[in-house]
């Protein structure tokens, strides 16, 4: 085989399937990973050149089994994706150790796992590793004391996954979008919560699933060869400009959205 091949968890939908089109529109092979898999089979369906594959990469025995069923199908590794991830959004008093554990589980054991069982064929390719984190890796705020706290840990596995395997000249990036338009977050959130989110955006609107692909995208071609260890905020210049939270709690007490009702991102 002399297609590139990549891996991109949580393949199904949003920011991982908006990637896998864009590696396909490249002439790249795709293994499509997700734990649901009535929807990553309906996804897969309909986009030649993708292998679908059910793991929870919070398992590590099903890591393993796909990492080596990808080696044994295409015999390579060029790009690994590590987008799966979960969100719990709860008070800090409300936050308990199970919660916790779930959301380290996928959004920081995950990219480890994925990571290190994919090491040694990327290390033979020159491959690259981009993680998906989060704005909220760098800004605390409200809800977030589980989600945010792993994507930290995430951009600075990031670096550290870069300097330990630039001798391999394998690249390691991490891409933090901001709030990103999904039908979903409309219609859970309040026109308030938006607008706020909004207002605090330069550029005045949420990231598209696509605006994240592309950046994922770029850090897996050629173009950026020379860039590694690097975590890219996609996010309108959100973090540049910030929201406080006193305009985030009137939009909520305007909205009459209670103590759980999550922002928008």
């Amino acid at each position: 085989m002399t297609n590139k091949i990549a891996i991109v968890t949580g393949a199904a939908r949003g920011i991982g399937l908006a990637t896998t089109k864009l590696f396909l529109a490249d002439n790249w092979q795709v293994v499509m990973v997700d734990r649901d898999e009535q929807e990553l089979q309906h996804a897969a369906a309909v986009l030649p050149g993708t292998l679908p594959f059910m793991c929870d990469v919070s398992i590590p025995a099903s890591v393993t089994d796909l990492i080596t069923t990808v080696l044994s199908t295409f015999g390579r590794i060029d790009a690994l994706i590590n987008n799966a991830g979960v969100a719990i959004f709860k008070p800090l008093e409300d936050m308990d150790f199970e919660a916790w554990r779930t959301v380290m589980a996928t959004n920081l054991d995950g990219v480890f796992l994925c990571s290190m069982a994919a090491l040694p064929a990327l290390k033979v390719s020159h491959g690259c590793i981009v993680n998906i984190a989060s704005i909220s890796a760098v800004r605390a705020s409200t809800l977030r004391v589980a989600y945010g706290t792993s994507k930290a840990a995430v951009v600075h596995l990031t670096k550290q996954l870069a300097v330990e395997l630039g001798d391999y000249g394998v690249r390691v990036n991490c891409v933090s979008p901001g709030p990103v338009k999904t039908k979903l977050a409309e219609a859970v959130h309040s026109p308030e919560i938006i607008k706020a989110y909004y207002d605090g955006i330069p550029l005045h609107r949420s990231a598209t699933e696509l605006d994240i692909a592309e950046t994922i995208f770029f850090l897996c071609s050629p173009k950026a060869a020379y860039v590694t260890g690097q975590m890219i905020a996609v996010d309108g210049g959100f973090d540049a400009a910030g929201i406080g939270l006193p305009a985030l709690r009137a939009a909520r007490a305007a909205a009459h959205v209670n103590k759980e009702g999550d922002p928008l991102s």
